[in-house]
Formats: C-alpha cells, sequence, structure tokens
C-alpha cells in the first residue's frame, strides 16, 4: 500500500519540549502548600520491630506528619499481595519503610527521619536460593510455610528420545547478575486529596489503570476516586509495572496532612528500594544432530526473586518462550523456582527475562556448532523459526524475518573484515565462523590485542502479551471545525516515541497533514482504558486501535463529504488535509469543511471516532504453560566484533551490528533510536553492569561505581530493518521496543570465543573475569 507519512524518518513530537526544558517531569511538579516525604529504611535485612518512637520526629519544627504502620489500610498489595506501606511487625529486606515523615522542606523530613528510634531483634537470614531452600531454613513470610514461591514446569516432545537422537550434547552452566533500571529520572510521585476525598496522583507509572486499581485496593477507597497524571517520563524500562511501598506511602501521608505530598527517591534510594532485574543461576543441556539439527534442550533455573513478590517472579514464562520457540527445538524440558530470600525486591526490566534466556540459549548454540564442526551462521540458519508455522509451545508466527536479520549481519561482518588490512573477506568469514582464532591479532600489531566476531538471535514478542484477562486500549480521534485532530489513547509514552507513532498512523489514515495532529494520553480521567506499556506492545496494539478509531471518522467525514459531491464515498481520497474526489481535480474539501458541514447540518454530528483492539491471542495454560501470547513475533540478529586485551581482560567492541525485523518500520528514525537504546543496555547488561549485593544490602548505589555505558564507551551500530509487513499490524508493523538489547550480552560472549577461546558465562564480562579464564585456560593447556 502506497503511503505519504508511514515509513517516513520523523523527529519525535514531543523532542523539542525535552530539548529545551519545557517538558514536565515528575521532579518538576510543584503545588500550592506542597510538603516533601522522606522514609526510613530499616538496618537490618532480616529482624523483629520491637518499638518505634517518633515522638522527637514530631516535635521537630516544620514537621507535619509522621506515619507508621499503625497507618496502614487493612490489605497488603502488589503483585503477590505480601507487601504493606509500613512494616509493623517484622523486617524482611533492607527496602523495607518504618516510617515516613511530611515536612515543609526535604531537608527538615530527613533530619525528622534521623529523629526516629526503633528497637530491633536481629533475625537470622537467607541471602541465597540454596540456604533459602535448605532445610530448617529462616522463614521470610512464616504463614507461607517455604521460601520457595512457585515453580515452572515446562515440556514438550520426549526428552529421552531427544537426547538418543543426538550426536553431540553439551552441558553448561550460567550465573546472572542483579542489574538496575538506571533510569535518569529516579522514582517520583506526587499525591493530592481534594476536599471530596479524590486521591489524584502526578505518576511516572506504566499502568495508570492497573495502579488505579492497585491503589484502590491497597488504600481502600474507590478507584474511579483515584486520577492518575502521568507526567514526562525520563526513564521507565519496567520498573513502573507494579506498585510499590512508596506509591501508598505519599497518599497515606497526602490524606494525613490535608496538603500535596511529593516523595522523590535520591539516587541511593532508587538502588536500594526500586525493583531490580533478578540473579539467575542457569544450568543447560541440549543436544544436536552431526547434520546440524536440534534434538533438545533441558534447561534448569534458580531465580532470587527477594523478600516480596513482584514482576520478577513472572520472567520464566518469557524465559521458557526462548528455550521452547526460539529456534525449531523438537524436545524440551524447562524448570524455574522462584525463591524468597532476604534480598532486594526483583521486577520487570526491559526485555523481561529474555536478556538472561537469550544469553545462555545462544552461547550453547555456538557450543553445539563448534562441536559438530559447522558454521554458526549456517546452524543458526538450518535450524530458525519460519513464517507462517506454530511452535510446539503454540506460539503462532505470522511474519518472520528471521533468516534475513541473520543473513544481514553475516553480510555486516564480511563488510567489516574487508576494511582489515591484515585478512581478506573471505578468509576472516571463514577464521570467524569456525574455529576460535586466539592467533588474529589487532592490525596496530599489538600482539596482546585479539579481536573475534559473534553472533546471536533474539525472538521477542511484538504484539503484546496476554498476561492479563484483557491486553486491549482504546482510542477516540475528533476532528473539529478547523481539521485539526485530537487522537486520545489509552498507551503511555515512556520516552519510546508511541506519540509520534500513533499520531502517523492517524494522519495517514484520515489523510491529515502530521502538523494537524495531537495526542493526549496523559490522565485517566479523559483517556481511555489501556492495560499499560509494556511486552512491546504500544505500536502493534494502540497503533490498532488508533487505526480503527481513524477509519471511523474518516468514514464519517466522507459520508458528509459524498453528500456534498453527489457521489458514493468510495470515490473519495484523502491526503495533506483534503478529501477529493478521485479523478476531479476540482471538487475538493478540507477535512474541518467537512467536519462543519456534519455538524451544522439538521440532526448534526460531531466526528468523533472509536477504536478499541484487542488482539486474538489468550492467557497461556496454567498447567501446560502452552498457547499463543502474542498477536505476532519479532526476530532480531546481532553480530559483535571486539577487541580483547589479553593482558588486562579489558573487552572493547568495535562494531555491532543489528538487524532486527519489525514487521515495516512505522518510522524508521524511531526502530532505529529503539534498537540503538537497547543494544546500549544490552552493551552495559554483557560487560560492566551488576547491583553488587552481600548480605542483603547494595555495595554499588550510585553512577561512580554502577558502571554504566556512556556514550564515550558506545561501539560503532549498524542497524539494519527487515520489513515483513505482519498481516495483523497497523500498515504491517510490529514492536521493538525490547528487542534491541537481548542478543547482545551473547553475540559479545561469542566474539570473546573467537578472539582468545575461552567461553564467558557469568555476567557481566569484567576484565577479572577475562583475565581469570584466560589463566585457566593457560593452565589447563600448560599440564
Amino acid at each position: 500500500m502506497p503511503t505519504s507519512i508511514i515509513g517516513q524518518r520523523i523527529p519525535k513530537l514531543d523532542a523539542p519540549d525535552k530539548a529545551t526544558g519545557r517538558a514536565t517531569y515528575g521532579h518538576d511538579v510543584r503545588l500550592p502548600g506542597m510538603l516533601h516525604g522522606r522514609i526510613l529504611y530499616t538496618q537490618h535485612p532480616h529482624a523483629r520491630i520491637l518499638q518505634i518512637d517518633t515522638s522527637k520526629a514530631e516535635k521537630l519544627p516544620g514537621v507535619k506528619a509522621v506515619l507508621t504502620a499503625a497507618d496502614n489500610p487493612p490489605t497488603k498489595f502488589g503483585y503477590g499481595k505480601d507487601n504493606t506501606a509500613f512494616k509493623g511487625d517484622k523486617i524482611r529486606c533492607l527496602a523495607d519503610a518504618v516510617a515516613a515523615v511530611a515536612a515543609i522542606d526535604p531537608d527538615i523530613a530527613a533530619e525528622a527521619c534521623s529523629l526516629i528510634e526503633v528497637e530491633y531483634e536481629p533475625l537470622p537470614a537467607v541471602f541465597t536460593v540454596e540456604d533459602a531452600l535448605a532445610e530448617g531454613a529462616p522463614l521470610i513470610h512464616p504463614e507461607r510455610r517455604t521460601n520457595l514461591f512457585q515453580t515452572y514446569n515446562y515440556e514438550h516432545g520426549n526428552l529421552q528420545a531427544g537426547e538418543m537422537q543426538s550426536d553431540e550434547i553439551i552441558e553448561a552452566s550460567f550465573q546472572l547478575p542483579y542489574v538496575s533500571h538506571a533510569c535518569m529520572e529516579t522514582s517520583i510521585i506526587v499525591a493530592q486529596f481534594d476536599r471530596r476525598g479524590n486521591l489524584t496522583l502526578w505518576s511516572t507509572t506504566q499502568i495508570p489503570f492497573l495502579l488505579q486499581r492497585d491503589l484502590s485496593e491497597a488504600l481502600g477507597i474507590p478507584g474511579s476516586q483515584i486520577r492518575i497524571i502521568q507526567t514526562a517520563i525520563g526513564g521507565a524500562f519496567g520498573r513502573g509495572l507494579d506498585i510499590y511501598p512508596f506509591e501508598p506511602i505519599a497518599a497515606l501521608m497526602a490524606r494525613k496532612t490535608g496538603r500535596p505530598v511529593r516523595l522523590a527517591f535520591s539516587r541511593h534510594e532508587e538502588f536500594i528500594a526500586a525493583p531490580v532485574r533478578q540473579p539467575a543461576a542457569v544450568t543447560v543441556r541440549a543436544g544436536v544432530t552431526k547434520n546440524g539439527d536440534l534434538t533438545f534442550r533441558d534447561v534448569a533455573i534458580s531465580l532470587d526473586v527477594g523478600a516480596y513478590i513482584s514482576w520478577g517472579t513472572v520472567t520464566p514464562l518469557v524465559m521458557m518462550e526462548t528455550v521452547a520457540s526460539l529456534y525449531r527445538a523438537p524436545h524440551v524440558r524447562f524448570t524455574a523456582d522462584c525463591v524468597y530470600t532476604n534480598n532486594p525486591i526483583t521486577g520487570a526490566v526491559r526485555g523481561y527475562g529474555n536478556p538472561q534466556s537469550t544469553f545462555f540459549t545462544e552461547t550453547v548454540m555456538d557450543q553445539l556448532a563448534e562441536a559438530i564442526g559447522m558454521d554458526p551462521v549456517a546452524f543458526r540458519l538450518r535450524n530458525a523459526n519460519v513464517p507462517h508455522s506454530e511452535t510446539p509451545q503454540g506460539l503462532i508466527i505470522t511474519s518472520c524475518g528471521m533468516k534475513e536479520c541473520l543473513e544481514a549481519v553475516a553480510a555486516a561482518a564480511d563488510r567489516g573484515a574487508s576494511q582489515q588490512s591484515a585478512v581478506s573477506s573471505d578468509q576472516y568469514s571463514v577464521i570467524s565462523r569456525q574455529s576460535p582464532a586466539s592467533n588474529r591479532q589487532s592490525p596496530v600489531s599489538n600482539l596482546h590485542l585479539k579481536r573475534g566476531i559473534g553472533f546471536a538471535c533474539t525472538l521477542n514478542v511484538g504484539g503484546g502479551a496476554r498476561i492479563y484477562r484483557s491486553d486491549g486500549c482504546g482510542a477516540t480521534v475528533k476532528v473539529d471545525d478547523f481539521g485539526h485532530v485530537t487522537v486520545i489513547t489509552g498507551s503511555t509514552e515512556i520516552g519510546q516515541g508511541s506519540e509520534t507513532i500513533l499520531a502517523q498512523i492517524v494522519a495517514e489514515t484520515l489523510g491529515a497533514r502530521l502538523a494537524d495532529v495531537t495526542v493526549i494520553n496523559s490522565d485517566t480521567d479523559v483517556k481511555p482504558w489501556d492495560v499499560g506499556v509494556h511486552a512491546s506492545r504500544t505500536t502493534f496494539i494502540a497503533g490498532n486501535a488508533a487505526y480503527i478509531a481513524a477509519v471511523d471518522a474518516r468514514t464519517q467525514l466522507f459520508e458528509t463529504a459524498a453528500e456534498k459531491f453527489n457521489v458514493t464515498p468510495d470515490r473519495l481520497t484523502s491526503n495533506q488535509g483534503k478529501i477529493r474526489v478521485a479523478g476531479d481535480s476540482d471538487r475538493v474539501m478540507s477535512l474541518g469543511k467537512a467536519a462543519r458541514a456534519r455538524h451544522f447540518r439538521q440532526d448534526g454530528q460531531v466526528v468523533i471516532g472509536e477504536g478499541w483492539y484487542d488482539p486474538p491471542t489468550k492467557l497461556v495454560d496454567k498447567d501446560t504453560y502452552k498457547g499463543n501470547i502474542s498477536a505476532t513475533y519479532g526476530f532480531g540478529s546481532q553480530m559483535a566484533e571486539v577487541e580483547v586485551d589479553t593482558e588486562t581482560g579489558h573487552v572493547r567492541v568495535l562494531r555491532l551490528a543489528c538487524a532486527n525485523d519489525v514487521g515495516r518500520a512505522i518510522n524508521p528514525m524511531a526502530v532505529e533510536g529503539q534498537i540503538e537504546g537497547g543494544a546500549q543496555m544490552g552493551l552495559g547488561y554483557a560487560l560492566t553492569e551488576e547491583v553488587l549485593v552481600r548480605d542483603g544490602r547494595v555495595l554499588n548505589p550510585d553512577f561512580l561505581d554502577y558502571r554504566l555505558f556512556t556514550s564515550a564507551d558506545m561501539p560503532e551500530i549498524e542497524t539494519i530493518i527487515v520489513e515483513t509487513d505482519d498481516p495483523g499490524g497497523p500498515f504491517g508493523a510490529k514492536g521493538v521496543g525490547e528487542m534491541g538489547g537481548t542478543p547482545t550480552a551473547a553475540a559479545i560472549a561469542n566474539a570473546i570465543y573467537d578472539a582468545v577461546g575461552v567461553r564467558l558465562t557469568q555476567l557481566p564480562m569484567t576484565p577479572e573475569r577475562v583475565l581469570a579464564a584466560l589463566d585457566k585456560k593457560q593452565a589447563k593447556e600448560q599440564a
């Protein structure tokens, strides 16, 4: 279908406001009479609270309220329904709040917290999955009688048959770390009650309508009395997918004081109290025939989910998707134990389990290829997913550009190699894809610098994920007297550019000018329902809803214009804000004139189109974990070229080629931004990022010691857009938000092996770990 706005490289509509400082972020919100909140956290990871004395804090001038567990509503909240605002009897982790202060300024609130006296009885704690599951271990939640929260068991095929068919079997173990979202903007909430008892929250949540429901349960007030206004959001990446204690705490302080209360995390608080990506210990067994066919995968994972249950506990659903459905694996078994400890709470982080599972799956894919002497790209191509197929797990794959993505990054590897002075393109390809090239050195003739390339692929939901009864989104499209178009969408803008994408979809569908389209999406009192922004769903699901609403509005406009022109509506076209009769250049009417004609006539109507889209998916079976959870699936491949310093262990990524099947790129510039941003997070996950936790305590709660990849660290990135025209997506598009970072760590690990012949199975792959692996390899060779 020819288009004029779809497929164009259009800057984000909110870019000027963000670039010039006009955008209002949560930290910018100021209300008359606003107070400042501060939380007092425990100093023990596991303890019993014997006594709290708040009298000194209450007497401090400027303090308006001090709250403790005595102010808790009776209900528990959170995904696991095991959390409360304040802890009054038992402490389970260092993120637990024991009190909070509302004062006239932040310094007074902080001073008042220091005056609160708490007497604890420390309790034995558990900080590892093994200790938590040991007989007689201290129980995090005694009422559960076990620290094992949940076990996932999935299988298809016959594992024993797969083992029998295998000519080679690989076994490997992996250790994966805690990781922070590291949003530029720390968590922030502003709460205000009006005189009728209605609560308004200025929030950076990703789930405004679900937060309404969750706060209703947590505070004991009707959801109809809760309004969520989403400010500009300075980073989310999954942090805002659940309710966390600071949100009801702010509301409780506002209710007690009768004044608006602002509660903003410091960077230190963000590291200790915000959720993190869960660590995992993984064992993998996988088999292959000598001609290169996958035979089986057997994966067992232990997940430390922390002291309370949040969305980190659901990541095995995504991990098993990678294990069971990335490539065509006929026999699969997957088990995962989610275990309570006295460590930090784990939640949703971009990719949602996929960076972990892609790392170990794709590392093992390289090992299998090496075991049978097959080119790792050819091996992947042989086993790749294909269009119009269904996996044994029940994933219905419609469009699929996995092979095209692989071929694209393989070609990128060859292009890069042709620029190396020492090795020809053909030689480079053969060396880099068949055997560790530990003798290949940098062109600058430093013998200790070794280069290698590696590949990895990924599979990700591209059309939402049905984890609630509804995965839907609503939209309305209004055309006013002047031809201005207002799109009101339930979806949430978190910096990913959804406002721009939806404006393009609506402008293209209506034939409006993009400059005449405004998107409204920030107020639950105004916008229609949506489940939230996650699972790479917004372009596909909100885009479809906006498209449906725009078609409805266009139908109304065409009906009126057809009456004026005395033709049938099917003879009309529209573009650049004008409605035209096909084949008759003299008969033209603006969208605004058509809208006026419609509501000025007898029994007139305003032009408002309505759209609702809920994809044709289903909840996975709670016993088998099988079912088509998404309306479409995205695929991607990456090629990493690295340089390893064998003297220091430092790994420098020289190039990263990223190819992604996006269905159709509504806005190629936005797609590139998503891929590159995801790659930045993937690079950090691979090489530098780790929240260090010892005895439940975060040891590096700042950006000095938590090493993010900065612009100075970033390699050359080549983004390759593969278009497959998905049949269910708006204009053929599907989601791409999470794929950019999921295969990065595996591609880098495989490139390190190609360079120096060592397998890194623990993330991040720091210089210390690289050197240790090199020393171990050398000792083995000399033995």
